[in-house]
């Protein structure tokens, strides 16, 4: 027997690949399935079914592709309704796995489809449970996201509360809990780091599963500090329900090289977006006029698809060295599929065809601390909660996902320090204020942990937000 949990971090995902003589499942697969081949190549075993525990928002699955590459059976829950050819399972319909079972559990509450699975081994003890959106460590699913005309988020949250009673929480403290998300992703609140537990550690120590909450109190739980989600969590929903261009095609497009001239014109005339998902420091140095740095070691897809609302956007790249595909790939898991090719020999072929390069002045935290003296626009980008938990005085807070919709409140003759916690979402945000001609900005570098440690700046605690800008 061997099960997998294959974590990817920028997405904060788990999927699962199961293997038992010769047989295999994968559960809530990414779009690039290679992987999921590869491992049941060196196993020796055929990929027999392809389990989508729901429609995802943050994500697009790769289930039509590995369906098509190993002729493996698409499984969603009761009600799923989508483009392509899948198995519509029953609560408590069963799967044998080589010498493994899995049973489908039923749990409505995320989604009105979401399914949970549980894995019994040779011997019919349960094991552990594939539990979705419905159940992470340390919280629950948001109820929120799959809202219609005739179901409320309450609804859900009722349906969330009695799947969580009736299904899950009867089993042993022994099963294992294996959840689709982790820490960082935006399908819950209160996520821990950890990517599994005993199903008995969470009954003791994860908010929602108190034995002596009510429904009532429960829906009101779940419900409240939900933030608004990303622009793109519906345009995935509609993505995972539709048949889409086959990812090698995508990558294959966007991994392609692309001379001088035809990335310019791309850029200046044909309305493509110039991503630079080099680091801070390189694009800080040099970066072609316009473009916005969206790094590549960071959250990549997740402030992609939060800052880039049209999910067709025309998309060119300059990329690291080798990691040309890799940043298509992570385009396309978000399903920002139209990534056009890389600008070949990286910023130095621009630089010597004579083209216009940008820089950008980034300082230390001891400099700003200086120039703070003179009176400065400083700003703070990241999210309200890390603002009003501590901030540095005189310091005003835009969030780095709300900045495109305040861009105005930007004077273009003043000058603005930008900040956020390490110095990735500030870089982001010069970027984005220069690409729309706000050229007078300067980063702070290692964001609000320099700024603590490195100088003597009053921090304040938990007060209203200032509005500097």
């Amino acid at each position: 027997m061997k099960i997998e949990q294959l974590y990817t971090n920028c997405l904060a995902e788990a999927a699962y690949y199961i293997e038992s003589n010769g047989e295999a499942v994968v559960i809530d697969p990414l779009r690039d399935v290679d992987e999921y081949i590869e491992k049941a190549k060196i196993g020796n075993a055929k990929i027999k079914y392809i389990f989508l525990t729901h429609f995802h928002a943050d994500f697009v699955s790769g289930h039509i592709d590995l369906a098509k590459k190993t002729g493996a059976t698409i499984v969603f829950g009761p009600g799923a309704k989508a483009d392509f050819k899948f198995h519509e399972a029953t609560d408590g319909e069963i799967y044998k796995v080589g010498e493994l079972t899995l049973e489908l559990l039923h749990t409505p509450g995320h989604t009105m489809e979401s399914i949970s699975l549980l894995l019994k081994d040779v011997n019919g003890k349960d094991q552990c449970i594939f539990t979705g959106d419905v159940l992470f460590i340390g919280d629950v699913g948001r109820p929120d996201l799959a809202v219609k005309s005739d179901i409320t988020q309450e609804d859900l949250a009722g349906h969330l509360f009695d799947s969580l009673r009736n299904k899950v929480m009867p089993l042993a403290d022994d099963v294992i809990v294996y959840p689709n998300h982790g820490a960082g992703s935006a399908c819950g609140k209160n996520m821990s780091k950890e990517t599994f537990d005993t199903l008995g550690h969470q009954k003791e120590v994860n908010y929602a599963l108190r034995a002596d909450m009510t429904k009532e109190e429960f829906i009101k739980e779940v419900l409240t500090g939900l933030k608004t989600p990303p622009q793109y969590f519906p345009k995935n929903v509609m993505l995972n329900k539709s048949i889409n261009l086959d990812i090698d095609s995508i990558l294959k497009r966007g991994s392609e090289a692309l001379d001088v001239e035809t990335f310019k014109s791309m850029a200046e005339h044909d309305g493509a977006l110039v991503i630079d998902c080099r680091t801070q420091q390189e694009f800080a140095k040099s970066h072609i006029p316009n473009s916005w740095f969206l790094g590549l070691d960071g959250n990549f897809a997740p402030w992609v698809g939060a800052l880039i609302e049209d999910i067709k956007q025309p998309i060119i790249l300059v990329a690291p060295f080798g990691r040309e595909e890799e940043a298509a790939s992570r385009l396309a898991r978000i399903g920002y599929d139209n990534s056009l090719g890389f600008l070949k020999g990286g910023i130095q072929t621009w630089i010597d065809a004579g083209n216009e390069v940008g820089s950008l002045k980034s300082i230390l935290a001891t400099e700003m601390e200086q120039d703070l003296k003179r009176g400065i626009n400083l700003v703070d980008v990241r999210k309200e909660s890390e603002y009003l938990s501590e901030h540095s005085i005189d310091a005003g807070n835009e969030p780095l996902d709300t900045l495109l919709n305040n861009i105005k409140a930007f004077d273009k003759n003043k000058t603005y320090y930008i900040h956020c916690a390490g110095g990735y979402r500030s870089m982001i945000a010069c970027s984005i204020l220069k690409a729309n001609d706000r050229q007078n900005v300067i980063d702070v570098q290692g964001g609000f942990k320099a700024i603590k440690d490195n100088t003597d700046l009053i921090l304040s605690e938990y007060v209203c937000p200032s509005t500097l800008l």
